[in-house]
């Protein structure tokens, strides 16, 4: 599965590709407490037909109610974009279900350009970071190449929109906790390898939309070619397949790289790394582990979950609280122990 801003952009080209009137609609700005984030987007087709969301659903309920109406989209199919609020009093606020007396600014567009689109995805396809600019006054479009993944920037005349490839995650090992994780990872929008060497686990490997490779996951890290939209986990306990892909996956720009094991566990994978692999504490202190975030986990699908929210936390760029740290949270549940037991 894409991620939502995908998914809107290459519906809204379809419909405009096929000469359908649409708006597509963008979180401009938040006050107080909003459901969507800035930068949330929703494509509405002339018919009512919508795709995304930008609100809880009252908004939503509202917009497509004002566009659906027979010939509306049409009637304003050069129409230059659109700046709306609501919420902005306590009972408007309550109507369209925004808690807390939130506000949501809204940017309509009207009937974007289809080759515009077309270009966008193709460039997105390619794997290329791409900023689209839209200038509010003129209705102008204009895209970019980007170096970096870029946030909305709104600076009241130009509208900036960052958008990116995939974000692709690879994991080592072909294990049932692989399974879970590879199939959250994709209804999460990202694009998942497998890698495992080992024939035993190659047929029982039974999750759809996952690419499984079989070479030598050093190797495979090197083929993958992380990017800073890429994780990299390791998962099968087994030094001989984990060490040396956890090095290649470190000399790499991925955001995330880390592999499973206990406490006990990682602090001799670091000695080991350390003494054989001429690595330093300074060039391991990328590498994640105990990975996931403490929330008591035993099972593969809990370890999975835990696993997974650490990863969007560091693809969001979310600093988690100390609480969360599993080698943190572990010690301090052994401090405790002990302590009641003198």
């Amino acid at each position: 599965m894409e991620s939502i801003d995908l998914l809107v952009l290459r519906q809204l080209n379809a419909w405009r590709q096929a000469s359908q009137h649409a708006v597509l609609v963008t979180v401009l700005q938040t006050w107080g407490s909003s459901p969507r984030p800035v930068g949330a987007m929703m494509a509405i087709r002339e018919d009512g037909r919508v795709v995304g969301s930008v609100s809880g659903g009252c908004i939503e309920d509202d917009l497509i109610r004002q566009f659906s109406q027979t010939g509306a989209l049409a009637a304003q199919a050069l129409q230059l974009p659109q700046r709306r609020q609501y919420g902005v009093s306590a009972e408007e606020a309550h109507r369209f279900g925004l808690p807390c007396g939130g506000t949501i600014e809204l940017l309509l567009e009207y009937n974007p350009k289809a080759s515009q689109l077309r270009q966008l995805l193709d460039q997105l396809d390619q794997g290329m970071l791409m900023t689209r600019s839209l200038h509010l006054t003129t209705g102008t479009v204009r895209l970019q190449q980007s170096i970096q993944s870029e946030a909305l920037y709104f600076d009241d005349e130009w509208l900036h929109v960052g958008f990116g490839p995939r974000f692709r995650m690879l994991l080592i090992g072909a294990g049932q906790l692989s399974e879970y994780l590879a199939t959250m990872a994709l209804f999460n929008g990202f694009e998942v390898t497998v890698c495992d060497p080992r024939h035993q686990y190659h047929q029982g490997w039974a999750v759809d939309k996952v690419q499984l490779v079989t070479g030598m996951p050093d190797d495979e890290v090197v083929t993958f070619g992380p990017d800073p939209r890429s994780c990299i986990i390791a998962l099968t306990h087994d030094p001989k397949l984990d060490d040396l892909a956890l090095l290649e996956a470190l000399a790499s720009p991925a955001f995330y790289v880390g592999a499973i094991g206990s406490r006990k566990n990682h602090a001799l994978r670091r000695a080991r790394m350390i003494e054989h692999l001429e690595q330093t504490e300074q060039s391991l202190a990328k590498l994640k582990g105990p990975i996931g975030i403490y929330i008591g986990s035993k099972t593969p699908a809990e370890i999975a979950v835990s696993i997974m929210a650490e990863v969007i936390a560091y693809k969001n760029k979310v600093v988690l609280p100390s609480q969360l740290n599993v080698q943190l949270a572990k010690d301090h549940a052994d401090r405790v122990y002990e302590w009641e037991q003198t």
